[in-house]
């Protein structure tokens, strides 16, 4: 089969397979450097797929200065291409495993267990502001800044469950973030007991008592206070959103409804977490459940 025809059938699988447009794109991106390079190199056909000719495509990006973590992600797109060609039969074996990424220093996410993250939760109880702000951390996964930037308007609450609107900021597209009852308790707690009342306070959920928003690193300095008080080592605030996305990918959640409410760009960081996790049998769950 031509290696065109082949990489738009490949495409169209991924979109059939409901994933991301932003990983369609970035996949399609990489796929078409990969055939350019083979094209040069007198290869039209994927019968003629080999692994050498790859290999001097991923030596060709070293030269030209790609960063390690670039020529990484492309050589999981090009694997995820040479799986699905030995699928279907278009060559013939599966070279895959042969494509090494670069060697570089990866630091493994921290990963709070469930002792520690209950551990941080109790110890922060007493503390409304603070208790809510870790709480949703931990329950949807969003960011500091994201969370700095909640505004009463993007909560909305149905019973016991709600969703929390993330709005577009730099790079981050806009989502919706399904709020959980635990996290829909410690937001009506919040603000029926432990949010300033006063009249000219801002919108932003988290605010001081002057009702000025809370600062990010206002924000960051609270809840490292509590890692410490919890006796909790070597942890950061972005570890609650680490901790998020392994324990639903965990109890078999999928990668591509995780990485939508993380709001991953690519769903390659999302499957980066499976390397650190204990993977279940079944990885099709679109809902969330509770830390």
């Amino acid at each position: 089969m031509k290696l065109d025809s082949a990489h738009k059938k490949f495409i169209e699988e991924l979109r059939s397979e409901g994933k991301s447009e932003a990983t369609v794109i970035a996949y399609n991106t990489d796929i078409e450097q990969l055939l350019s390079f083979l094209e040069k190199e007198g290869i039209y056909n994927t019968e003629d797929i080999e692994v050498n000719p790859i290999a001097s495509f991923m030596k060709n990006l070293e030269e030209k200065n790609y960063t390690a973590k670039s020529i990484s992600r492309k050589t999981n797109a090009v694997r995820t291409f040479i799986k699905y060609l030995a699928k279907n039969g278009y060559i013939k074996e599966d070279i895959s495993s042969q494509i090494k990424h670069p060697k570089f220093e990866i630091n493994a996410p921290r990963i709070l267990t469930k002792m520690e993250y209950r551990a941080l939760r109790d110890a922060s109880r007493k503390d409304t502001r603070s208790y809510t702000m870790i709480e949703l951390l931990l329950q949807t996964g969003i960011t500091i800044s994201e969370l700095a930037g909640i505004e009463l308007k993007d909560i909305e609450i149905k019973g016991d469950t709600g969703n929390l609107f993330i709005p577009k900021r730099s790079s981050k597209m806009e989502r919706t973030v399904p709020l959980n009852k635990a996290a829909v308790e410690a937001i009506k707690k919040y603000i029926e007991n432990g949010r300033p009342k006063i009249d000219n306070a801002v919108d932003n959920l988290f605010i001081t008592k002057t009702g000025k928003p809370m600062l990010i690193r206002n924000i960051r300095s609270t809840i490292d206070r509590f890692f410490r008080i919890a006796g909790i080592e070597k942890a950061k605030v972005n570890d609650l959103r680490h901790t998020f996305v392994a324990h639903h990918l965990e109890n078999g959640v999928s990668v591509s409804y995780l990485a939508k409410v993380a709001g991953h760009k690519r769903e390659s960081t999302t499957e980066k977490y499976l390397e650190y996790i204990s993977k279940p049998e079944k990885m099709d769950k679109t809902e969330l459940g509770i830390l």
